[in-house]
């Protein structure tokens, strides 16, 4: 049996394994971690199963090599990941399969998960099941249940009537120790790319879910659920040891980036994985997701002493009125208090900020603005708000028609990040205004430029800063001509 998972093609630089899939103002490029596990677990739980997994953006290839690629493999069964704005071009990569093969497809993903029976119907019998919420084992069960899908939970699919059928609920995975470790051999890793992280990086992610409700958050909404769901400390750090082997350059100017909703959720266990890390004397970088109501100084010192460098945290707006309408449950003094208490125990801080979430006007975009430049982060992102399907701020955003079109295709820019929203407060070209020019206020400081080079770690680390600031100007300068 032959099965092929890919990432499949779209705009050159689609970033689609990010939580808003786009290609990214620094052109970020993240490794498709959760399409690595579920190659994992098919390896692991398939004997004799020939399994390849296939990093199109990675590798620039295009639909074309898509159809090579099939055609030469004759997969029994493909499986392709699936994002909203991505969807059109994801069920064209679906029909270039079924004409170029018997393979059976499977499509996994966000958007499939949150619209699974417009997106069976939209694939016009191109797209043979769809796997709803978390799938490293839903892929394996539909595979060797594939002439009895009935019985696998946590899939659609279309019945000999040209039905759609929806299965029983599949319950989150429980002992996420049990998992295999990222297939990350099938992928080079040197690929991937993003100047606010050491280069090169390796994603980790030692815990799934979010305990928060942040009405905009697509990962726990619609793909991982609410109930945060932890790693053992010696499981995790036996997977950094892992990657070390595939990728020993991690360790020579690199970091490894926890892509947990929440790292610092739980302080114990933070702990406990620095604690092994110290055990181990691994003398690694590392990252994390942080937010500010878990500012802790004990917590931040043994991070750092284990080689934690930079804290990414969702401060998401300077208006509290703003944050209260989000879900944010955090306040303006607790994102100071954060940045001074990272500073002091020599943390960098990435600041997150979205401009267009309910309540948004041009007064409170501003200040936003004001609140990102008086924090004192060290690096920062703006974007603009994207209500995606199975969110609370999608529904709320549909019920009181603020969005400006449910045409997936419209949902960017010719790939470009875009938003999608408008208020009666604030236009959709104001909120693309003031993400473009938070940006250009915070990173275009004299002071601030030399400050970034001259802080510099290494080679590998001015290597990442200056291709970042290339890609960010790259941006200005192609929106600037239309292109």
């Amino acid at each position: 049996m032959k099965i092929i998972l890919i990432n499949e093609p779209f705009v050159t630089g689609f970033c689609r394994t990010q939580r808003w899939a786009a290609r990214t103002r620094g052109r970020v490029l993240r490794a498709p971690d959760w399409l690595a596990y579920a190659t994992a677990v098919l390896e692991k739980d398939i004997p004799g199963a020939e399994v390849k997994l296939y990093d199109f953006p990675a590798m620039n290839w295009d639909k074309k090599d898509l159809k090579n690629i099939i055609s030469n493999e004759s997969p029994d069964f493909v499986v392709l990941d699936s994002t909203t704005p991505s969807i059109f071009s994801d069920i064209e990569c679906a029909k270039i399969i079924k004409e170029n093969s018997n393979a059976k497809i499977i499509m996994v993903g966000p958007h499939i998960s949150a619209l699974p029976e417009e997106t069976i119907l939209n694939s016009s019998g191109s797209v043979d099941v769809g796997c709803i919420g978390e799938y490293d084992y839903t892929i394996r069960d539909v595979i060797l249940n594939y002439n009895n899908l009935s019985i696998v939970k946590g899939i659609c699919y279309l019945d000999g009537n040209k039905k759609v059928i929806k299965t029983a609920p599949r319950e989150l995975i429980s002992n996420l120790d049990e998992l295999p470790f990222p297939a990350w051999q099938h992928l080079d890793l040197m690929k991937y790319f993003d100047g606010g992280k050491l280069y090169p990086y390796i994603d980790i992610i030692s815990g799934r879910g979010c305990p928060n409700r942040c009405i905009f958050c697509l990962w726990p909404q619609v793909m991982h659920g609410m109930r945060y769901r932890f790693r053992s400390a010696k499981n995790v750090v036996d997977e950094i040891e892992y990657d070390i082997k595939l990728c020993p350059k991690v360790l020579k100017g690199g970091e490894f980036f926890f892509e947990d909703d929440t790292f610092t959720v739980n302080k114990e266990r933070a702990i406990l994985i620095c604690e092994e890390i110290l055990r181990r004397n691994l003398n690694i970088t590392f990252s994390v997701n942080a937010r500010v109501d878990t500012a802790d100084d004990e917590m931040f010192k043994i991070m750092k002493r284990a080689g934690c460098r930079e804290l990414l945290v969702g401060f998401e707006s300077g208006n509290q009125e703003v944050l209260n309408k989000m879900n944010k449950n955090i306040t303006l003094e607790q994102s100071l208090n954060f940045v001074k208490l990272a500073k002091e125990n020599r943390l960098e801080v990435h600041g997150c900020f979205v401009i267009g979430l309910p309540g948004e006007t041009e007064v409170s975009a501003k200040e936003t603005i004001d609140f990102a430049l008086k924090l004192g982060v060290d690096t920062i992102q703006f974007s603009g708000a994207v209500p995606f399907p199975g969110t609370k701020f999608f529904i709320e955003c549909d019920h009181n028609k603020w969005l400006k079109t449910k045409d997936w295709s419209k949902w960017l820019d010719d790939g470009e990040q875009k938003g999608v929203v408008e208020y009666p407060t604030i236009s959709l070209e104001k909120i693309n205004y003031y993400v473009d020019l938070g940006l250009k206020k915070f990173y275009f400081r004299l002071g601030y430029m030399l400050r970034f080079l001259f802080k510099s770690r290494n080679i590998s680390d001015l290597y990442r800063k200056i291709r970042g600031a290339i890609n960010f100007i790259l941006y200005l300068v192609e929106k600037k001509n239309g292109t």
